[in-house]
């Protein structure tokens, strides 16, 4: 039998209890071993996210949400659990019918767990088709494979999701001083000194959106009549380049976090393709949204919604800082924040010798 494994984030995780962390090391454990699978499966891969442990078959993925509780959502009960399953399957549907099938429960039998077996469900599990890796889009963007027909057809995609998904009813000045709100937030959240950044690179991204708020603030406002429940963690990682292409891993959990304004999304996306070295794939799909829609949204945004995105970004990384202990980690996640800040500062100086 393998051994259990509970990876550094669920060694130091501030949200799981001691007698979480032993139980999911169980679950883990038991999951690990091809016989729990009710279908032939040779091995079993194991991906822990700061949220899930996924679980890889020869055919299909299987998503764990983690016993945690945090300020967005709690996951700490069985019962929670299964609600945000099905939360899940129902809200990645919307781009990826054909990749989430079904949640499945985790039983005990005798001395081991049956996935989808029959009895007490110890848990839950979204059971997915798995994706061919070397067609996630950043993947492909690694490997030199993208094509403009790949992008079109995702372009294409998206753009029929976001003229089908619910509008969210927001004036223009609340809209703005959302964004706003969040902008201040990160930047306090970056400054913090125990994370080790640059307080005058920090500074100097805010200073270039408070600059971009005081001359085009009016161009948000305009943008929250567009604003719908969106994907809301729009990556690469997130992208498979299929004949009809599919979209994962939407952020179930908060649709305030989903509220978005479908540029800022397309700009997220756009910021990531840059930042792993393909910018034309993001000046190719705003271009290919705005034929497809009709949306011609303002060049001007832009700069600001992908500062706005490398902030969020870099803030996420830092936060890794706080339950991982091991120094070489640590520094890669220190470094990854200063990838962002760097691309934001970037933006945000093209954006203002421009302006001038």
């Amino acid at each position: 039998m393998q051994e259990p494994v509970i990876g550094l984030r669920d060694q130091a995780h501030p949200y799981l209890t001691p007698d979480g962390r032993e139980r999911l090391a169980e679950l883990v454990a038991g999951l690990l071993r091809p016989q729990s699978y009710g279908e032939a499966v040779a091995c079993v891969e194991a991906i822990e996210t700061h949220m899930s442990w996924v679980f890889l078959t020869d055919l299909h993925a299987y998503k764990l949400k983690k016993p945690i509780r945090t300020a967005l959502f709690d996951h700490s009960t069985i019962a929670a659990r299964h609600r945000a399953c099905a939360t899940e399957l129902r809200l990645n549907r919307r781009l990826a019918r054909s990749v989430y099938l079904a949640v499945v429960p985790v039983v005990r039998a005798a001395d081991r767990l049956i996935v989808a077996g029959e009895g007490e469900p110890i848990d839950w599990l979204v059971k997915m088709r798995r994706l061919p890796a070397e067609r996630m889009l950043d993947v492909a963007i690694q490997h030199g494979v993208v094509s403009e027909d790949d992008i079109d057809r995702v372009a294409g995609t998206l753009a029929q999701f976001f003229l089908g998904a619910q509008p969210i009813e927001l004036d223009g000045a609340s809209y703005r001083e959302a964004i706003a709100a969040d902008i201040a937030s990160k930047r306090a959240s970056l400054a913090q000194p125990r994370y080790g950044l640059d307080s005058a690179e920090i500074d100097a991204v805010y200073a270039g959106q408070q600059e971009w708020l005081a001359r085009h603030g009016a161009l948000l406002e305009q943008r929250a009549a567009r604003v719908v429940d969106g994907h809301g963690d729009l990556r690469p990682e997130h992208v498979c380049l299929e004949q009809a292409p599919v979209i994962i891993d939407c952020l179930e959990f908060s649709r305030q976090l989903r509220m978005l304004d479908p540029i800022s999304e397309l700009a997220f996306l756009a910021l990531e393709c840059r930042r792993l070295g393909a910018a034309w794939i993001g000046d190719r799909l705003l271009a290919d949204y705005a034929t497809h829609t009709g949306d011609r949204a303002p060049a001007e945004l832009i700069p600001l919604y992908q500062s706005q995105h490398a902030l969020i970004r870099a803030a996420i990384a830092v936060w890794h800082l706080d339950d991982d202990t091991h120094a070489a980690a640590g520094e890669r996640w220190r470094e990854r924040a200063r990838d962002y800040l760097r691309i934001a500062t970037g933006l945000l100086a093209s954006f203002s010798s421009t302006a001038r």
